[in-house]
């Protein structure tokens, strides 16, 4: 049995689009091509692999295993024309890196500009992430990198230390607390706050925070983004917690910034691989780049 590997991108990418024909667009290949090829997959490996219907499609559990195989297969493939690539052009390749928001407002932008200075012929794909998802994408071959903040991990990724941040109050420029220069967490509890959405780890620290003291935290409003998260706290809707480095991005906001007398504020960003020695040359440059400038 000869497997395409073709066909295995193709079914990669109908899995991951939902759709034949969103697939084909991403492929620029006509639909009817996509699923003869996929017909074909499925007859070669005598197993059905998705379930079609007029809403879209359905992987069975032989498509997850597949999924997983297809997509590891694909990258040792790209793995072997970056490195062969290397002799004839220079380094040439492309990383799938994914980070939460505190790396990627606080550290990527300088970092990934460097290293794009030296390396203009890598292409860097950054997605924004939460810890938990970056964590999972790297262990299932999603990307070859990930940047987190402290969240447990499981023993299939090889994790170090990449920088720490530090957590600070903000809060509309006549907040009753915006005359002090830092306070506890306690205090803050008395009034509402504008959080990260669901499943950020910051939402989650803060929430623990709260329980252990026997407190609830009163979230108001719930954003998906520093710069909204500063746009509302500065409307009035709410005092809210972000890391240090990346609210100066907001200065000119009508907002003050309040130390927090907490351990905790004081955090430690990871980055993490599933193998540093089955790295393609391009991600292990980036990988040593980040590891080389904290």
């Amino acid at each position: 049995m000869k497997l395409d590997p073709l066909s295995l991108r193709l079914f990669v990418s109908v899995v991951e689009e939902g759709t034949i024909a969103a697939a084909a667009t991403r492929e620029h290949i006509a639909a009817a091509a996509v699923s003869k090829r996929l017909s074909e997959l499925e007859d070669q490996l005598n197993t059905q692999l998705l379930t079609r219907s007029n809403k879209g499609i359905t992987v069975t559990a032989a498509g997850v295993a597949l999924l997983n195989l297809a997509r590891g297969v694909l990258n040792d493939l790209d793995n072997i024309v970056s490195q062969m690539q290397d002799f004839s052009s220079g380094t040439r390749g492309s990383v799938r890196v994914l980070a939460n928001i505190s790396a990627i407002t606080q550290f990527m932008p300088a970092a990934l500009q460097s290293f794009l200075a030296k390396h203009p012929l890598v292409q860097v794909n950054l997605q924004e992430k939460v810890s938990t998802a970056v964590i999972r994408g790297v262990a299932e071959n999603i990307a070859d990198i990930g940047i987190f903040t402290q969240v447990p991990y499981g023993d299939n990724l090889e994790v170090h230390r990449y920088r720490n941040d530090e957590l600070v109050l903000i809060v509309p420029a006549n907040h009753p607390l915006s005359n002090r220069s830092s306070v506890s967490f306690a205090e803050t509890l008395d009034f509402e706050f504008v959080g990260l959405h669901v499943g950020s780890s910051l939402n989650f620290q803060m929430i623990k925070a709260a329980s252990e003291l026997g407190r609830s935290l009163k979230l108001r409003i719930q954003v998906t983004s520093y710069d909204a998260q500063c746009l509302m706290v500065e409307a009035g809707l709410g005092i809210g917690l972000l890391p240090k480095i990346s609210v100066d991005t907001y200065n000119a906001l009508a907002i003050k910034t309040v130390g927090l007398d907490e351990p905790w504020a004081h955090r430690q960003l990871d980055i993490c691989v599933r193998s540093y020695d089955s790295l393609s040359v391009a991600a292990k440059l980036l990988f040593n780049h980040f590891q080389s400038n904290k």
